[in-house]
């Protein structure tokens, strides 16, 4: 049986998952339309000035068999001093051969860009889906957390790529949260003074709301690892589509006299729906739509950040306080909550407040390269 790997096919790299992985297993695609969007180094401004990227997929006797990214973040690479390549959208079957020829790809893409480790999955930032599972392949994950089979991370590890970074993804349910687990002195003196207040991120305001929302995020992310402050340009390119899928009662900046101090930004969970339209927009995915309207409500916690002169003072609780009232009276049965990073100690202590369980253990895998490889 024959192995070749192929670049930037995209139906293959589309189709890959779909081959490789039973029906009966929780992976979830992005939808085909935005995965052509996020690969395409043309329209993708994370990409640019100076980014590269390789969709690149093992066929077996013409069959996809694995598929990533090959891809780099100058804009990283530069903040944190680093000579790094990155791979994503990591998916294959369980075949140690086709995995060894796919990283060949993604180590040979390093070495010409002059790169000396490679590390992922990212997908392609650290603002977006990242990590392999690790614990937890039995869940079914939440928009914006990621999947992968046990096999993946014992065969990363025969081929020198060591787990570092480790992360939790969590779920909790709405009605059964100890929402006044929150309430800290600092939270109650936030929720009861005029001085703060939170502006609703809705439909009609969303463009100035969602400018707010990514100043709360570069401020409040500004010194955690791996963090690169997203450009107005970056921002809208991820989170533009969202004005469409937003349940306004869920999100919201919040203001101390006019001035955004934080933002929490919680969704309901598409994942059902993209697994019914096999996702691709058609007369399937109408279909999927209406289906999802009469499932138990799924929402997910996608960003939370507080501005470096409000953390400490209450924000975080206070605001998901607000979030789990506004799941309760919305009827929202479970919430999932995206990665958490074991050293952030404070987002560990408020999931334990309020019931969450752990869904998801996850890493990083990181390799440095050969210097002598040529």
């Amino acid at each position: 049986m024959s192995l070749t790997l192929v670049r930037d096919d995209f139906e293959a790299f589309f189709r890959t998952p779909f081959v490789v992985y039973p029906k009966d297993t929780p992976y979830v695609s992005p939808m085909r339309s935005d995965l052509k969007r996020y690969l395409n180094p043309l329209k993708n401004p994370l990409l640019k000035g100076g980014g590269d990227l390789e969709a690149l997929v093992v066929l077996r006797d013409g069959q996809p068999v694995a598929r990533a990214t090959a891809h780099r973040h100058p804009a990283s690479n530069e903040r944190h001093s680093l000579s790094r390549s990155y791979f994503g959208f990591l998916d294959a079957a369980d075949d140690p051969e086709a995995l060894r020829l796919l990283f060949d790809g993604i180590e040979a893409f390093a070495h010409r860009h002059g790169d000396t480790e490679v590390a992922g999955p990212f997908n392609l930032t650290a603002m977006q889906q990242v990590g392999l599972v690790t614990e937890g392949f039995e869940h079914v994950p939440f928009t914006d957390m990621v999947w992968s089979p046990p096999y993946l991370a014992a065969q990363l590890e025969a081929i020198g790529y060591a787990a570092e970074f480790p992360m939790s993804t969590f779920r909790f349910h709405p009605g059964e949260a100890n929402r006044n687990g929150l309430l800290t002195p600092g939270a109650k003196a936030i929720l009861e003074s005029n001085d703060w207040t939170f502006a609703p991120i809705d439909r009609r305001r969303f463009k100035p709301r969602m400018e707010e929302a990514r100043l709360c995020l570069n401020g409040g992310f500004d010194a955690n690892p791996m963090f690169v402050p997203l450009t107005a340009e970056e921002f809208e390119f991820q989170a533009g589509e969202m004005m469409w899928v937003l349940d306004p009662t869920l999100s919201s900046v919040i203001h101390y006299k006019g001035r955004p101090m934080g933002v929490a930004i919680c969704i309901p969970d598409l994942n059902p729906f993209v697994r019914d339209a096999a996702a691709t927009y058609g007369p399937r995915a109408l279909l999927a739509w209406l289906k999802m309207q009469f499932r138990p409500r799924r929402a997910v916690l996608i960003l939370y950040s507080v501005m470096p002169e409000a953390q400490g003072k209450g924000v975080n609780p206070a605001m998901l306080w607000r979030v789990i009232g506004a799941l309760q009276k919305r009827g929202y049965r479970e919430c999932g909550v995206t990665w958490i990073a074991d050293p952030n100690g404070a987002s560990l202590r408020q999931m334990q407040r309020i019931g969450g369980e752990r869904l998801h253990r996850t890493h990083l895998f990181r390799k440095v390269l050969d210097k002598g490889w040529s």
